[in-house]
């Protein structure tokens, strides 16, 4: 089901509890990159599907965490920047790519100094995908 341009809080939720993975990917952008109604909330979804089994669904929601820096200015650091962290080192290249991308955002319009500008020194030694 798409997101609907003019969505709910009540909308997400109710796309959160049915868990169709299309919507899951979906919904940190959607609730993140053009702005949030409540970014206490916003960030708190991010922090759940973080978490998820799928890779794209992690991906996307650290990316959200890094564009609620961008558009609302504030983040929980107690709660994001160890989500953050571990979605550099995750084994799945999209992840990482996307939490270098939030990790980049939240050092630029954030300021926290853990995750710039050089956000990987602090991490444990990241996994990479190999070919062999």
């Amino acid at each position: 089901m798409p997101i609907p341009d003019a969505w709910t809080m009540a909308d997400i939720d109710r796309l959160l509890a049915r868990g169709d993975l299309a919507d899951l990917i979906e919904v940190p952008i959607a609730i993140t990159n053009l702005g949030t109604p409540d970014a206490h909330w916003s960030e708190s979804v991010c922090l759940t599907l973080a978490e998820h089994e799928h890779p794209d669904v992690r991906a996307n929601a650290v990316l959200g965490l890094g564009h609620l820096a961008r558009v609302a200015g504030s983040l929980s650091r107690s709660r994001s920047l160890p989500v953050i962290s571990r979605a550099l080192i995750d084994p799945h290249p999209g992840v990482r790519a996307h939490a270098l991308s939030a990790a980049e955002d939240v050092y630029q319009f954030l300021g926290w100094p853990e995750l710039g500008p050089d956000p990987l020194a602090g991490a444990s030694t990241p996994c990479r995908a190999t070919n062999s």
